[in-house]
């Protein structure tokens, strides 16, 4: 057995390596012709207001580097069918591929035969770092690194044994997972007594989910989130059911009314991870790449917190989808 595996993983290391290094003419090719490449971004929840500013960040890197972008994506989280949107975007004729890695091992095939054919693949928003892949780099938040420092900033505010609801507003994308854990650990001191809450992509219908959980857990009195949509779900029912009661949330990313909900005290805090760069960065790799071989490399999109003190300033950039 121990051989089998050693040989596996031997075997998996030289494909990559092989992929790593593969002859960029395989790809520059297609921008010899003279035509405007063509990208695809591929992602989950595809119309999910999150991706509002990575589709502007798409948009106006396409603009400034003279290529076509088009995305694409699945209605909610089925990676099975995300994974052959990447298959159809190379039989379509794309020259690259921006491709949303929510899970470790779903994409991991089509990667590798999309680099292959002479079609590059960068991920954006969610990485694939827990199995081998071939995509050539990533543009992302460190999302582990953000739920700690999630979890620091409120620490001080999470008094000794607090129930505290965690939420998830789908399940199966490591990237709340991720997330989930590194809030966990740094609160790990605290002796905190978790629940854990799946409240789907809707935050006006998450809210309600979120209110009738409260309200059968009456020692909570803190929601902590790991998206966009859960976070604003928690916002949105503790200013609805139990404003001035000593509720409060804090979680991640940034929606118009997410930043109200701050404004207002029912969310103390988001963590914004600067999606317009997560759709910017990967034209720009993947135009560079497909016309002077240039290879790409990963890029932290960050984790900045926005609180009562700079919302105002975030909101007006919100408005401009840049934020």
């Amino acid at each position: 057995m121990h051989a089998t595996s050693s040989f596996g993983s031997l075997l998996i290391l030289l494909v990559l390596i092989s992929l790593a290094y593969a002859d960029p003419s395989d790809a520059m090719h297609k921008s010899d012709s003279g035509r405007r490449p063509r990208l695809a971004f591929i992602t989950t929840c595809k119309d999910a207001v999150f991706f509002e500013p990575v589709q502007k960040g798409m948009n106006d890197a396409a603009e400034k580097m003279g290529v076509d972008c088009t995305w694409l994506g699945t209605e909610g989280v089925d990676v099975k069918a995300q994974a052959q949107m990447v298959r159809r975007a190379v039989a379509d004729g794309y020259d690259g591929i921006a491709l949303n890695l929510i899970d470790p091992v779903a994409f991991d095939d089509v990667v590798a035969e999309a680099i292959r054919k002479g079609v590059p693949v960068v991920g954006f928003n969610v990485d694939d770092h827990a199995t081998p892949n071939a995509r050539l780099s990533c543009v992302n938040q460190r999302l582990h690194e953000a739920g700690q420092a999630l979890g620091k900033h409120v620490a001080p505010h999470v008094a000794e044994g607090s129930h505290v609801l965690l939420t998830m507003h789908d399940e199966g994308v490591s990237a709340l997972e991720d997330r989930r854990r590194g809030i966990q650990e740094a609160l790990q001191g605290k002796n905190v007594r978790w629940t854990v809450l799946v409240t789907g992509n809707d935050a006006a219908k998450g809210a309600d989910v979120v209110a009738k959980t409260l309200r059968e857990n009456p020692d909570v009195r803190i929601v902590l989130g790991t998206g966009q949509a859960d976070t604003e779900a928690a916002g949105r029912a503790i200013e609805a059911h139990f404003a001035d009661k000593g509720y409060w949330a804090a979680g991640f990313d940034l929606s118009p009314t997410t930043l109200r909900l701050i404004q207002a005290g029912a969310i103390r805090a988001t963590v914004d991870q600067q999606p317009y760069v997560q759709g910017f960065y990967p034209v720009i790799q993947l135009t560079l790449f497909l016309r002077y071989g240039i290879m790409p490399s990963d890029m932290d999109a960050g984790a900045i917190f926005v609180t009562k003190d700079n919302v105002e300033k975030v909101m007006e950039l919100t408005k401009q989808k840049y934020r």
